[in-house]
């Protein structure tokens, strides 16, 4: 039995026979996904909004509301998964049929911890594009500056580089 090395093109590669005579012969991109869809066996939603742990069927370990004082919460939760870290080794030590239940305890909070640090995504985001645009700004501020010090210097016939 003969196999190919590489599995053979999609047949929609003929699509673009005519792409390098005329470009525009390709067809359209398909349209952006909206609303829920199915990937690999999951359902995803193209929503900005963060599902909360129940509705992922994980236990929350942290206080409901919204005003969650996160470095506090993630603090407590690193030093609670370091606490279950070290248990788990002992119980790796003298009772090594046991590490299951450590296991899911270690897993529950992994999940909360990554759940903590999704919900301030937004947050950085925006801090990141205000950083951004200061950064911009001042740029542009710093170009304007140099602009009118060369047209001080360039008046005046003296021109200092």
């Amino acid at each position: 039995m003969s196999t190919a090395t590489y599995p053979p093109p999609p047949p929609f590669y003929k699509l673009y026979k005519d792409y390098v005579n005329d470009p525009r012969s390709a067809p359209e991109p398909p349209p952006p996904i909206e609303g829920t869809y199915i990937l690999y066996g999951c359902n995803y939603t193209t929503d900005d909004v963060l599902p909360s742990l129940e509705d992922q069927g994980v236990r929350q370990l942290y206080p409901k509301g919204p005003n969650i004082d996160f470095k506090k919460e993630l603090r407590s939760l690193n030093r609670e998964l370091q606490l279950h870290i070290l248990e788990l080794a002992d119980i790796l030590v003298e009772r090594p049929s046991q590490y299951a239940r450590r296991v899911e305890e270690i897993s529950l909070i992994f999940k909360n911890l990554h759940h903590l640090l999704n919900s301030l995504r937004p947050h950085q985001a925006r801090a990141t594009l205000i950083h951004i645009l200061e950064c911009q700004i001042q740029r542009r501020k710093q170009a304007v500056e140099d602009i009118k010090r060369y047209a001080i210097f360039a008046s005046v016939g003296v021109i200092y580089m």
